[in-house]
């Protein structure tokens, strides 16, 4: 159950930062493109910070029942790798580009912001998929809540 419980609340906060607050801010006419840039350079910052603990959490959790779920413990484990790969390679490439646009250069086109976004709905899959294995595993396990055996 804990799998799910991670999963479900990382698939939320993913799904309310990339695909939510993020494009927002770039239909804000009083926001310059700048402030709009920096201000996603600082959220995504932050929530490569949260991501790591969610990916840790989700891959300890998965690997307590590795036996019995290999699919929802090699899942976490992508997801854990999609993680490392934003924040190692595509965030400094990206924070770059923000830093060269603030500065008022025009950096030369580049494939990594759709990659990252490619990730980021990558994940997002994977964190439904695996959600739902967890809970169909549990469902079918014929385990009820845990506060039912101990009453």
């Amino acid at each position: 159950m804990v799998p799910a419980i991670v999963a479900l609340v990382w698939f939320g906060m993913l799904v309310g930062v990339s695909f939510l607050a993020t494009p927002v801010k770039f239909v804000v006419q009083d926001l310059s493109l700048a402030a709009a840039l920096q201000v996603g350079q600082a959220t995504f910052g932050l929530f490569t910070k949260v991501e790591w603990g969610l990916a840790a959490a989700l891959v300890a959790a998965s690997g307590l029942g590795w036996r019995t779920r290999p699919l929802v413990l090699a899942l976490a484990l992508f997801l854990a790798i999609s993680v490392i790969a934003q924040a190692r390679w595509l965030l400094p490439a990206l924070d770059g580009r923000v830093t060269a646009i603030v500065a008022g250069e025009t950096p030369p086109p580049s494939a990594h912001h759709a990659i990252y976004a490619g990730l980021e709905a990558a994940k997002a899959l994977m964190l439904a998929v695996l959600a739902f294995l967890a809970l169909r595993r549990q469902r079918h396990s014929g385990s009820t809540d845990h506060a039912a055996h101990v009453a």
